[in-house]
């Protein structure tokens, strides 16, 4: 019975991850879903000070829902992509997210989007990171996730606990055929702790909460690659 579900399961995840890209597209053209947030409050309340913030977010879900929900006037929200994403989609994600505040850092072999990373919190701005691919990177933080040890990219938490800055994890779920339920959940973690520890704290809640959503949502997890050790 086992096998069996989890056959189907897989059928439905693929399923529902065809729907999440021709969402995309509806998006770019012009399309509107419902979109309903929970915690959206405490993104406002830090879109409000002069203090930059951190996002994280990982591949559940269709996260780009956010860019168009989560705006805020005074802030520029600058996402961090993978390098080698489809000119096609680069193309229409600025066209539509240059009219909600949000530009986007590429991930670059030469390490030069740190720059700009750091010149975005510098300025108070909004800075947000995929969490669940280390893409070769050789410092990750490894922790219990879904009954197996899977690392996670260090590089977001090294950024939040350098500057001892607020972290937001937003997941953004479908939930209907044209809705989506979006989760902004304030991630914790002791700023007077060392540095590691910090890391290690506020990456634990990050994952706790990563976790918390694929068990309400197990099939709108779309990252297909070797997570497991």
């Amino acid at each position: 019975m086992n096998s069996i579900r989890s056959i189907w399961l897989t059928y439905v995840n693929h399923c529902q991850f065809a729907e999440v890209v021709i969402d995309k597209f509806a998006m770019y053209a012009g399309r509107r879903f419902q979109v309903e947030v929970e915690g959206i409050d405490k993104f406002n309340a830090l879109a409000a000070e002069d203090e930059g913030f951190v996002l994280l977010s990982s591949h559940i879900g269709n996260y780009e829902i956010a860019g168009y929900t989560l705006v805020s006037e005074k802030k520029t929200i600058n996402a961090v992509v993978y390098e080698g994403e489809k000119a096609s989609v680069m193309t229409n994600r600025s066209r539509m997210f240059v009219k909600t505040n949000i530009r986007m850092i590429q991930m670059r072999s030469d390490m030069s989007h740190l720059f700009e990373i750091d010149k975005a919190l510098s300025s108070g701005e909004i800075v947000s990171f995929p969490t669940d691919r280390v893409h070769g990177s050789a410092k990750v933080v490894e922790h219990e996730f879904l009954g197996g040890t899977a690392r996670f990219p260090q590089g977001p938490f090294s950024v939040a606990t350098m500057r001892g800055l607020s972290v937001l994890a937003v997941n953004v779920m479908k939930v209907g055929w044209t809705r989506y339920q979006i989760f902004v959940t304030p991630l914790n973690y002791t700023r007077t702790l060392p540095r590691k520890q910090q890391i290690a704290e506020l990456s634990g809640a990050y994952v706790r909460e990563l976790e918390w959503r694929l068990r309400q949502y197990p099939t709108q997890w779309y990252n297909f690659f070797d997570f497991w050790r």
